[in-house]
């Protein structure tokens, strides 16, 4: 087996492989009880096609190599979890029409190309604040996503099961498909946006908004194809590029589906284009960040509150040791109320230390509140207070915001409060389909993107 060798930093000094993970300390797993049919599943996983290629994933560093310089705007967003209930073709087309939605209103409100990376194809399983769960006198395993184990509190439905990694790459596989399928086929093209808006949002502030944005498009392209030029020929018109990314949390998944380039000798992971690590997993010395030091996949990394500037700085090391643009990009959570206080100086050390990463916004995972009803939920105002304070901070550094990354879905959820919509607490039970965490739905996702186009064309 190809190996590579990174030295730069002692915890990457060793000889690297797509195993080599495995000898380090470990996070975030399930116990799964069979052994042997563990090992049967990773050998099913081994023999599978990727889903990805390497010229595709190669295509999405490239993009976001200008959204690290400053030239290009990473929109990250999808499922806090997929579900294998409820995948269906309405739900990942809104889901793509929604996140296509909110790169017109980005790329028109603030001038900026905008690289689309969906939480999609492959984010079905979740880290866990606790192993268990209780009720009454009854703990079982918590449930860790679809792919791990199932949501319903039953002894047998809540130990892990590794065939549903097989379960989940299959619904990947076609998902995936799908999504090219719209992104290729004219659906996702500029002449036919206009017919995009769903009948929810159509009636909203944000829908309203949305069609006027459409209407000075349709002006620009009528002008465009009275000169004669057809505009159905036209690439950059009519298909939309779109990669998928999900959390490499359970890497048997993500190992089992690494695959080496023959003319290069690089290792690229096959399940996604992009990988990120999660706050709970970056440990410097622990094996999700010994896995993806080693793949040539770009590769995300959470930053909470917790975060040091040695450990920062480890970690650059480790994951991006060439310094590469496009390679790295650091997702901070850290919550509207502590952003002011700890993300500063991490900024200003990367730009002392000329280190070149894309810098998104999760204005999520630190805004999670429990409603007086029992609900988990967030508040409108506290994801955009982060994202407002976030982009203020690179403004005043002198460095780049150059992303966010959302928890969202193209369905009329009520799961996150406020918004144009003014979802209250009572709201909450009318729709609340998540299996995780909430997300916000169609129209506050597009509400969300016209105020950071607003941000952006600020800070410009």
């Amino acid at each position: 087996m190809a190996t590579s060798q990174n030295t730069s930093d002692p915890a990457s000094s060793t000889l690297w492989t797509p195993e080599s993970w495995r000898a380090r300390p470990i996070k975030q797993q399930p116990n799964y009880p069979d052994a042997e049919a563990l090992g049967a599943v990773e050998h099913t996983l081994h023999g599978l096609p990727p889903l990805v290629s390497f010229e595709e994933v190669r295509q999405l560093k490239r993009e976001l190599s200008h959204a690290a310089m400053g030239n290009a705007f990473l929109l990250q967003g999808g499922d806090c979890a997929e579900s294998f209930a409820e995948f269906n073709e309405t739900n990942v087309r809104h889901f793509f029409r929604v996140l296509i939605q909110m790169t017109i209103a980005l790329m028109y409100g603030a001038g900026s190309p905008v690289v689309k990376v969906g939480r999609i194809a492959g984010q079905f399983a979740k880290p866990r604040s606790e192993a268990t769960e209780k009720r009454g006198d009854e703990e079982l395993p918590s449930y860790r996503g679809d792919m791990v184990n199932g949501m319903e509190f039953d002894p047998v439905k809540r130990v892990p099961d590794p065939t549903r990694l097989v379960d989940a790459y299959y619904q990947s596989a076609a998902t995936l498909n799908f999504l090219r399928s719209l992104a290729r086929s004219g659906y996702a093209g500029l002449p036919r946006v206009s017919k995009w808006n769903m009948d929810f949002v159509s009636g909203s502030p944000q829908g309203r908004h949305f069609n006027q944005i459409v209407e000075r498009i349709n002006d620009c392209l009528d002008f465009i194809g009275a000169t004669g030029l057809n505009l159905d020929s036209m690439e950059e018109l009519s298909e939309a590029r779109f990669y998928t990314s999900h959390e490499s949390l359970l890497l048997n998944y993500d190992a089992c589906l690494t695959r080496r380039d023959p003319e290069t000798g690089e290792h690229f992971v096959g399940s996604a284009h992009m990988l990120w690590i999660g706050d709970r997993t970056r440990s410097p010395d622990d094996a999700h960040v010994e896995f993806l030091r080693g793949v040539a996949n770009p590769i995300g990394c959470k930053v909470g509150p917790s975060m040091t500037p040695e450990d920062l700085i480890r970690l650059c090391d480790i994951l991006n040791p060439g310094n590469e643009p496009g390679r790295l990009t650091f997702i901070a959570r850290m919550g509207a109320t502590k952003v002011e206080q700890y993300l500063p100086p991490l900024v200003r050390l990367l730009k002392e230390e000329g280190r070149h990463v894309v810098w998104s916004c999760d204005p999520m995972h630190g805004n999670t509140i429990k409603s007086p009803n029992g609900y988990k939920t967030r508040k409108f105002t506290d994801i955009l207070t982060e994202v407002r304070k976030f982009f203020a901070i690179h403004e005043a550094e002198g460095t780049h915001g150059s992303g966010v990354h959302f928890e969202m879905t193209g369905q009329d959820v009520t799961e996150c409060l406020g918004g144009a919509q003014a979802i209250s607490e009572l709201d909450l039970s009318n729709r609340y389909h998540t299996h995780c965490d909430p997300r916000l739905n169609a129209s506050q996702s597009l509400e969300l993107a016209f105020l950071i186009a607003e941000l952006m064309k600020k800070h410009a």
